[in-house]
């Protein structure tokens, strides 16, 4: 076996993460250090992508804020992240959908699957 396969199957923790592609909105629950206190912070947006493999898998999140687009990219595995929710599943067709930052508006919204959320992250 490798080395650095058998590294990362040791030191990686096996966090049941939700299965969510491009087009999900998700809520991020993020462990934010500030001085000697720890809080958690909610990052609710769309999922732009999904990128890498294992270990090195990161996703891109968007959300917009007081009219301002804001993106952020998440290390899937990181022990800061305490659990992600998929809040609606979307319907698009394509893996990476950067359109969406050129779009406003009613332009900019995404058809949603219907019926329930199977996927949820167990609490």
């Amino acid at each position: 076996m490798d080395l650095v396969k058998y590294a990362e199957e040791v030191l990686m923790d096996n966090r049941a993460n939700p299965n969510f592609k491009a087009g999900d909105t998700v809520t991020v629950h993020y462990k934010i250090k500030e001085g000697n206190k720890e809080r958690v912070q909610m990052f609710q947006g769309v999922v732009l992508q999904v990128k890498g493999t294992s270990s090195t898998r990161t996703f891109t999140v968007r959300k917009i804020s007081n009219g301002v687009g804001v993106e952020r990219i998440f290390p899937l595995h990181s022990p800061k992240i305490e659990k992600i929710v998929v809040d609606k599943v979307g319907i698009v067709r394509r893996a990476r959908i950067f359109y969406l930052r050129g779009i406003s508006g009613k332009k900019a919204r995404i058809k949603e699957k219907k019926g329930p959320i199977s996927n949820k992250a167990k609490a």
